[in-house]
């Protein structure tokens, strides 16, 4: 292909909308164009990126038996009704009608039209297990969109979704696509990180994300020092610093104590002249309609994606200060003392014999001598409390958390039974003794647009974006320099030569060494080939590569043999990834 006929329009100035390296250079490098809020065209090259992404999913994936398929985007609304999910998800889903008023969704993922296609076909044992996947576009009605492809209205995504005739055979299969993962994103060039995960609104019995360290990550995630332990904070546990106990039998009871003007975290340790550990913070919040208190030391933060699966809520959120004043509760002074009728959820790393502080149930009072299981009872206590950088791991005696940023780049979900349930799509197989017998889903999905982005965030230096042999838009860019004939006719040459094995972009541009020199290096290209005047009469060409930055200068006739060479050292190695076994 050539430069000139290829649409490829770079920038120089760093565009005012970009922050993040991924977003500032698929700008700059021509790959992408906004069109608005969250949503990109994807120019020639970021066509090409998408297309070597999706053939790399589609080589991992029919490797492991998966069969591609490909699903509507416009969904009746019947189906999510179905599920549940058409009322559960927020604003998120794009809700429509069409001219005879009849509703549909813009699908975000396609558990609801897979599991009916699964319900129309699977009869029988014998149809199972299989797995289905497709790379089709997905829509969400997203807040905040941001970071270019990071976080985006419209994107490509694989969902895969397959079928087994029980949870042994989606545990025995779980392995293979957990894997197969592993083997795309080490193709692609990225170091994922698999993590423990909340299953969230897909639900299931369990989840894995993948995740690519990185300052620009809005996901943050644990890792242990010592053990292989790896989670989500949303999933995340670990060894809380448990409060020495109440030596003294005879304890101080209750009492209530005037603070005017005290009110945060802050000001009570002053006031009282303690540590925030010996506080409980009481946050009220509404779950599908419930007021429910959450009661917590004040040296932790509640998780309420944890606080929302202890409760199996589908919707959380903080109370409005209104609907606290219609129960009679004071906001900025709640404590569990004293009341009825209200779910209380404690967190379990406070102990019943250990005095706190907390608020009065009246305005500027609050409780001191608190004794849990003395002065209020009848609460649920569950892990609610968000894990911190240096707590304990709770799966080792040696090890401590560290939190550490990162990009999801995959996730993958034991559904199991959530979308075959009868109050949902209602899925069952005759079994080999002639028994109904319920299938067992699973559920994965990879983003293609991420992933481009991804790549960038992890492959740039301050030229350009460097993208991994696999997904490169074409893996040499020709660059003749000068202005004499005979560096271009070589040039056309090797275009023709190299084009038999490799993808080949010849910069025919009659630009300056500097604009061509610098282009290459901005689109990140694997490897480039510079011919002028001065090497052609050595008899020699000059290959950089990319990514380690090396220079040879090269015999033109071993051109081949060192161009193999190169590309061979630039397959990412797939041994050694922390595989599952079977």
């Amino acid at each position: 292909m050539r430069y000139t006929k290829f649409f490829i329009h770079t920038l120089f100035e760093v565009p005012r909308e970009a922050e993040t390296p991924s977003h500032i250079l698929l700008l700059r490098g021509s790959y992408i164009h906004p069109v608005a809020a969250g949503i990109y065209s994807l120019l020639p090259l970021g066509h090409r990126v998408a297309e070597k992404i999706k053939g790399v999913l589609r080589e991992e994936l029919n490797a492991i038996g998966g069969l591609e398929i490909t699903m509507p985007v416009l969904n009746p609304s019947e189906l999510w009704k179905k599920t549940g999910r058409y009322f559960d998800i927020g604003h998120e889903l794009f809700r429509l009608k069409d001219r005879k008023d009849r509703e549909f969704v813009l699908a975000m993922t396609h558990e609801e039209v897979v599991t009916d296609i699964a319900r129309q076909f699977m009869k029988s044992y014998r149809d199972l297990p299989v797995m289905l996947y497709q790379i089709q576009t997905k829509i969400r009605d997203e807040a905040r969109p941001r970071a270019g492809l990071l976080r985006v209205r419209e994107f490509f995504m694989k969902d895969g979704y397959s079928f087994h005739p029980n949870f042994d055979d989606l545990d025995a299969y779980y392995p293979t696509i957990y894997n197969a993962y592993l083997r795309i994103f080490a193709r692609c060039g990225l170091l994922a990180v698999p993590i423990e995960a909340d299953s969230g609104i897909m639900g299931g019995s369990g989840s894995h994300e993948f995740m690519l360290e990185s300052p620009h990550g809005e996901d943050r995630f644990v890792l242990c020092t010592h053990c292989h332990y790896r989670a989500n904070t949303e999933k995340a546990t670990g060894k809380k610093p448990s409060l020495p106990p109440e030596k003294d039998p005879s304890l101080p009871s209750l009492e209530k104590v005037a603070t005017p003007q005290v009110k945060t975290i802050a000001d009570l340790v002053r006031f009282f002249g303690t540590g925030e550990e010996r506080f409980l913070k009481t946050v009220a919040y509404e779950a599908d309609g419930q007021m429910i208190l959450a009661v917590i030391r004040g040296d932790f933060t509640i998780s309420e994606t944890k606080l929302t699966n202890h409760l199996k809520a589908i919707k959380l959120h903080v109370a409005a200060e209104e609907k606290l004043t219609e129960k009679g509760l004071v906001p900025g002074f709640l404590s569990p003392v004293g009341l009825e009728k209200v779910r209380i959820v404690m967190d379990d790393s406070i102990a019943e014999n250990v005095l706190f502080i907390t608020g009065g149930n009246e305005p500027d009072t609050h409780f001191r001598n608190i004794l849990p299981g003395r002065d209020f009872f009848g609460v649920e206590t569950a892990d609610i409390a968000e894990v911190r950088e240096g707590d304990g791991c709770s799966q080792c005696s040696a090890g401590k958390l560290k939190i550490r940023r990162g990009i999801e780049l995959g996730h993958t979900f034991k559904l199991g039974t959530k979308y075959t349930a009868p109050d949902s799509m209602d899925v069952n197989i005759l079994d080999a003794e002639g028994d109904q017998k319920r299938v067992v889903m699973g559920c994965y999905g990879i983003g293609v647009e991420r992933l481009m982005a991804s790549a960038v965030e992890q492959w740039h230096d301050d030229h350009g974006a460097i993208f991994p042999v696999a997904i490169a838009p074409f893996d040499i860019i020709l660059s003749p320099i000068g202005k004499k004939r005979e560096a271009f006719q070589e040039a056309e040459g090797l275009y023709e030569r190299l084009g038999k094995k490799y993808e080949v972009l010849l910069d025919d541009r009659q630009d300056s060494p500097g604009v061509k020199l610098k282009d290459a290096d901005l689109i990140g290209i694997p490897v480039r080939i510079v011919v002028s005047e001065k090497l052609l009469k050595k008899q020699e060409l000059e290959v950089k590569v990319r990514q380690t930055g090396d220079v040879f200068f090269c015999p033109t006739q071993e051109l081949e043999a060192l161009l193999e060479k190169i590309f061979e050292d630039l397959q990412p190695p797939l041994e050694g990834l922390p595989y599952l076994s079977h």
